[in-house]
């Protein structure tokens, strides 16, 4: 009897959990967002992630100085090339020296939408600007022009589009060698990353990147995860001047 119990109970929560999943989605994909002056989905806001992938994007155990944290990679798998992992585990090495975060760079796209800083969005009908509080990096994404042939840099050039009301970014032209994470997860220059932004509630935005690199993967892969809101009163960037810090340490350790 009580076998049949716990069958029935397990069988009751397992659709309760589905019916649960189903409403979610179909909320999500009823909403629909508010529009900007030119009649666009509007993704205006200050958003931040709430999830520990800028020290890993895959599923990870605590260490020391490192929480534990469920992945944004679909799957969990990044599908490396053999010489390619052999990298990605010599970074795991020297990640305390070579991590672009450490040096104060830019740290890439999308790594830049899952740093613990927030970030603001801005629009015009021309373009999208991301605005982060993360050495004051800036991204524009352009509804007009291509790729420009040759130029690199580290947040790659963004080309934009909607698709209904999702927002695609198309991301090229990177400098080699960016990282992931803190965990020596990279990709080269020529690296391709396509970005989907979707409102999904008043305080949401789904975000998605699919990932290819033919020089370190054997395959696309992606991410995803939700992006929040913030909505205290007085909402605002503040500043994180890393360079400032960073040679003030420097100096500090001049003088010992």
């Amino acid at each position: 009897m009580s076998r049949v119990f716990v069958r029935h109970g397990l069988c009751v929560s397992v659709s309760l959990w589905l019916v649960i999943m189903c409403a979610s989605e179909a909320a999500a994909q009823a909403y629909k967002a508010p529009r900007t002056v030119d009649g666009q989905p509007d993704l205006q806001g200050i958003w931040q992630t709430m999830n520990t992938a800028n020290w890993n994007i895959q599923d990870h155990s605590a260490e020391l100085g490192v929480p534990a944290g469920q992945g944004i990679v679909e799957g969990n798998e990044i599908p490396y090339l053999e010489a390619a992992l052999a990298e990605r585990q010599l970074n795991y090495r020297r990640r305390f020296t070579e991590d672009p975060e450490n040096k104060c760079f830019m740290v890439g796209t999308p790594r830049t939408m899952y740093m613990p800083y927030p970030f603001q969005i801005f629009q015009t009908k021309d373009q999208v600007n991301i605005i982060s509080e993360y050495v004051h990096t800036v991204r524009s994404l352009r509804f007009s022009g291509q790729h420009p042939k040759g130029a690199r840099w580290f947040m790659g050039d963004s080309r934009a589009k909607w698709d209904g009301d999702t927002l695609v970014v198309d991301v090229t032209n990177f400098q080699d060698e960016i990282w992931f994470d803190r965990s020596g997860n990279y990709g080269s220059d020529t690296m391709h990353v396509v970005e989907r932004y979707t409102r999904t509630g008043p305080d949401h935005i789904l975000y998605e990147a699919t990932i290819e690199d033919p020089k370190v993967f054997a395959r696309p892969w992606k991410i995803s995860m939700p992006l929040y809101r913030h909505v205290e009163k007085n909402a605002q960037l503040l500043e994180y001047e890393c360079h400032a810090y960073l040679e003030a340490e420097r100096d500090r350790r001049d003088t010992r």
